[in-house]
């Protein structure tokens, strides 16, 4: 089984893996699985999905029990029971069938359209009927409320066959000179046709009058879309009473209101195939179109991809198992594919075993493992001595690394490391060694890091094992097998700072009993180093050298915590005097700084200030600006209050001012003196 991803989206193909030959024996099977690891690990859904050469059109009963395709060569269909997970029954047809419908909710009712004109019936014993109709077929629909077969082709009629009154009614004529699919709504039992001219025709079966016409062809054409012929029609899908999608042979698929000839949505598969079939998702909202090459799942109000496929023959048809995530394709090639994806639904009941297994591989993640080649990056190819290969065609770039030959990699080894075969060895006599010890009676082994704190766990532990038998209650488990907690004892990234300020605080007493643990510590490494220079099982444990001392009283614990404390003072004292030293050695070079032109210096005081007047309140610095007169409040005859600013003078602007003052000053000056010598001269002449 094969598994796929593409959106985060995960494609499961079960029908991935090869096929054993009908004429094998069981005997030869089971020998070439035992062989063959692909035959071994493939999973065969339903025995003999496939047909002999190609397979054509697939489809599911209505009750989801049968799943009925047709194919060549010869001409045949195949019947599969779900429920039995193999083939009901085949049977081989006079001429290749063009499409089929089942009639019935079983297999009891079929009906073929087949190349030669021919219209075949079968029962469910078997062939039925036959009859002709007068031009090709491409497409037919069933009228279920008049039981009326509506056949589209080589004509501009449309041939209506009564299957009740066994004989054919008039036909209905249309404008289109060829037809190639048709269609009938489910809910109001509307009939559409789409033509080769590239529109879409509506017909009331009630009234045989047609009700409405699309020009496909035209919306399908955007700035985007570059097409070298005029597009037909070449898929018809309704969807509920109003929505309806349509495929064009140049690749594009249009989705339609009823009531708006414009379409809401129009989607490009940009490779120019026709398009052959389309279905709708509805708890996800999506549409699922297909041309030859690709698959396509996108959002029906957006447009948004959801996710694709690509198989590796080319497609003629696209079934989606009612209800489920189940899909099948009907392909250029024998085996017909069966697809399954989680996310659009669950796995329909007659094989829900898939749910229990991809989650299994979703749980267990696999990734993928190319036998003829190693994955290398690029300081493994620096190991080996092998960088100057990168950009050559040795190396294959893959993501953060490089794919290269196996033999060529395990040759470089060798000679980068020729002793690798007997550090191999080492390694596995090691082992050896290790499993026969494992074996022996175990002293208690404490880990590498936070050993005190384990310590600590083994004592607690065994008091609280002491407890529950008296009490006969259940024990609870340790820290030390939790895998959860078992990075604590292993990476030194955990290991417990005894030193720090919180832990010195926190912990005043844990300098005593450290000193109990310490001396534990030293038993059990002196053990350990006897066991591995004698190599032979002891006799008995060790006594512990632990001395009975009782736990410290409140006024003990007071005076540790204070000791603790005027400790660390002590401590931030010595650090203080360093760094003082430190600055004292250091060197303070001058700094200079540069002042744009027109601008004076004043001070490095201006700064400060305005640096502590942004830090005050807007209530504090309204005040100050009181004080200085340039902040005026007053109060209004309506109630509230009207402030006014004065802007602050520059230095410049404020020499400026004086100038111009002092020289008014002088001027006044000067025509008082000049008024009060004309006054003088005018008493003189007077007094003569």
């Amino acid at each position: 089984m094969q598994v796929s991803s593409l959106n985060e989206v995960k494609i499961y193909s079960l029908s991935a893996g090869r096929s054993l030959p009908e004429w094998l024996s069981d005997r030869k099977k089971r020998a070439l699985q035992k062989k063959d690891v692909d035959v071994r690990r493939r999973i065969e859904l339903i025995q003999d999905f496939e047909m002999p050469t190609v397979s054509t059109k697939i489809k599911v009963s209505r009750d989801g029990q049968y799943i009925m395709a047709v194919g060549t060569y010869k001409p045949r269909v195949r019947c599969y029971d779900t429920y039995q997970l193999s083939q009901k029954f085949e049977r081989c047809l006079d001429s290749e069938v063009v499409t089929f419908e089942i009639l019935s909710d079983d297999y009891s009712k079929i009906v073929f359209l087949e190349c030669g004109r021919f219209v075949e019936f079968h029962s469910q014993h078997g062939h039925y009927y036959k009859t002709r109709i007068p031009k090709f077929g491409r497409d037919f629909s069933y009228h279920y409320p008049s039981c009326d077969l509506y056949f589209v082709g080589a004509s501009s009629e449309v041939y209506r066959l009564n299957l009740e009154q066994g004989r054919f009614l008039n036909s209905l004529q249309t404008d289109a000179s060829e037809s190639n699919v048709c269609d009938i709504n489910p809910v109001h039992f509307l009939f559409a046709m789409g033509t080769a001219e590239g529109k879409v025709e509506c017909w009331d079966p009630r009234t045989r009058n047609r009700v409405g016409l699309l020009d496909c062809a035209l919306s399908s054409v955007t700035a985007d879309t570059e097409i070298d012929s005029l597009p037909s029609i070449s898929a018809l899908k309704f969807d509920g009473a109003l929505n309806m999608a349509v495929g064009t042979s140049t690749g594009q698929v249009l989705l339609y209101d009823l009531r708006s000839s414009n379409p809401l949505i129009v989607k490009d598969h940009h490779y120019g195939l026709p398009i052959k079939s389309i279905q709708f998702q509805r708890q996800l909202d999506l549409i699922i179109s297909a041309d030859s090459r690709i698959i396509k799942m996108w959002n029906k109000d957006t447009g948004k991809i959801f996710t694709s496929m690509e198989p590796e023959y080319d497609i003629n048809d696209v079934c989606l198992y009612p209800n489920s995530g189940m899909l099948m394709t009907a392909n250029e090639a024998p085996k017909m594919n069966i697809y399954y994806i989680p996310v659009l639904g669950p796995a329909p009941k007659w094989c829900s075993f898939l749910d229990n297994l991809t989650e299994e591989l979703e749980e267990n993640p696999e990734s993928t493992v190319y036998d003829d080649y190693k994955f290398v990056t690029r300081k493994d190819l620096e190991n080996l001595g092998l960088a100057h290969l990168i950009g050559s065609s040795l190396l294959r770039a893959y993501m953060h690394g490089f794919f290269m030959d196996i033999r060529l990699y395990h040759k470089a080894k060798m000679m980068a490391n020729p002793f690798a075969y007997e550090e191999y060895r080492r390694e596995k006599i090691r082992q050896k060694i290790e499993e026969t010890r494992a074996q022996r009676v175990q002293l208690k082994k404490l880990p590498k890091v936070n050993k005190e704190l384990a310590l600590k766990l083994i004592e607690e532990e065994g008091e609280e094992q002491q407890v529950t038998r008296k009490r006969k209650q259940k024990n609870l488990p340790s820290l030390l097998k939790d895998d959860r907690f078992k990075v604590m004892f292993e990476n030194p990234d955990f290991q417990v700072d005894e030193q720090s300020e919180e832990f010195r605080l926190l912990n005043p007493l844990v300098s005593k009993i450290s000193e109990k643990r310490k001396r534990k510590l030293k038993i059990l490494e002196e053990l350990e180093a006897q066991e591995q220079e004698e190599e032979e099982e002891p006799e008995g444990k060790a006594s512990d050298a632990e001395s009975s001392e009782s736990s410290d009283d409140e006024k003990g614990w007071v005076e540790e915590v204070r000791k603790q404390r005027k400790l660390l003072r002590q401590e931030e004292k010595v650090k203080r005097q360093e760094r003082f030293k430190e600055d004292q050695q250091t060197l303070l070079k001058p700094q200079f700084f540069e002042i744009k032109e027109g601008e004076e210096f004043r001070s490095f005081k201006d700064s400060a200030k305005k640096q502590k007047l942004m830090k005050k309140t807007l209530g504090d610095r309204l005040k100050l600006e009181e004080k200085l007169g340039t902040l005026n409040v007053s109060d209004t005859t309506v109630g509230s209050k009207q402030a006014t600013f004065k802007l602050k003078k520059s230095e410049q602007q404020r020499k400026q001012q004086e100038a111009e003052k002092q020289h008014r000053q002088e001027r006044k000056a000067l025509r008082r003196s000049a008024s009060h010598l004309k006054s003088k001269r005018g008493r003189g002449r007077r007094f003569h």
